[in-house]
């Protein structure tokens, strides 16, 4: 029966995470990605980084930040502790 009880409340606090909806501009995950478009002016080397930041997990951890902390502050503050970066750009070409 306890385990039940503490099944609940695990359920329902991962319920009001993901009910939150304080959608915002995901500063820190874009940051994380505008990075690693700029890594190289190979597609190549750049895939490999993407793949490999999704292994390690930057890109997970970035967007999670941005889920539970940063668009939360901003939504309750209206400032967003992590800056806006430039808007990606993706690479056209072979980038050889």
């Amino acid at each position: 029966m306890q385990s039940v009880k503490k099944a609940g409340v695990a359920v329902a606090a991962l319920l009001t995470f993901g009910a939150a909806s304080c959608i915002g501009p995901n500063n820190a995950y874009n940051s994380v990605l505008h990075w690693n478009s700029e890594l190289s002016e190979s597609k190549y080397v750049n895939e490999l980084a993407y793949l490999g930041l999704h292994i390690v997990p930057a890109y997970p951890l970035a967007l999670l930040g941005d889920m539970l902390i940063f668009n939360s502050i901003e939504f309750w503050s209206g400032n967003n502790p992590v800056s806006k970066p430039e808007p990606f750009k993706a690479q056209e070409g072979s980038g050889m």
